[in-house]
Formats: structure tokens, C-alpha cells, sequence
């Protein structure tokens, strides 16, 4: 893994973050924590998109976010767990994991003559 994935999954992490933070935050500085979180999750994915492909970057970082969102939810937040919401997590990461594997390193291809 170089460190164009890292910073997709770094970009992800953060977006658990904000996603949390707008179902939470209460006060005006809470809302500019989040602001800033949302900005840099963006910068930090702009970063990782001049090597990585837009479509399987974009799919990582969201299903990252999606699925750590939930289980944020569930373990901090005390939302009710339930094996259905395992499974389709499950099933999401696997469809992100399948793409990662699938997708070309740009930087390996060949060039054609």
C-alpha cells in the first residue's frame, strides 16, 4: 500500500468524524469543528486523488466513512446493534475491498507503443 491509499483511508477516518459530529454537535464551535473536519477529510482525499484512481478512491472513502460511522454509532453512542447491520457492513467493505484489489496502479501500467 503507497501513501495515496493510506491518505484515502486517513480521509475516511476523519469523515467518520464530521459524520458524527453533524448528529451531535450542539454549540457554534462544535459547527466549526466540524467545518474544519470536513475541509480537511476533502483536502486530504484531493491529495490522495493525484494518484489513485477518482472512482475507487471515492468508493473506499464512503464506504470507509459509512461503515465506520455505524459501528461508531453502535459501540460509543449506544445505538442497537444488530447482526442485519453487521452483515450489510460486511457486504459493503467487501465491495470496497473487491475494488481496491481489482483497480490498476496507474504508476505500474505499461506503456503501449
Amino acid at each position: 500500500m503507497n501513501l495515496h491509499w493510506i491518505l484515502v483511508i486517513a480521509a475516511g477516518i476523519i469523515e467518520i468524524l464530521w459524520a458524527t459530529g453533524l448528529k451531535y454537535a450542539n454549540s457554534w464551535m462544535e459547527w466549526v469543528g466540524v467545518a474544519i473536519l470536513i475541509y480537511i477529510s476533502f483536502v486530504v482525499l484531493l491529495k490522495a486523488l493525484e494518484k489513485v484512481p477518482v472512482a475507487t478512491a471515492y468508493a473506499v472513502f464512503t464506504g470507509i466513512g459509512t461503515a465506520g460511522t455505524v459501528i461508531v454509532e453502535m459501540v460509543v453512542f449506544g445505538e442497537p446493534f444488530s447482526w442485519t447491520k453487521v452483515f450489510f457492513i460486511s457486504m459493503l467493505l467487501a465491495g470496497v475491498l473487491g475494488l481496491k484489489l481489482v483497480t490498476a496502479d496507474p504508476e505500474k501500467k505499461e506503456e503501449v507503443i
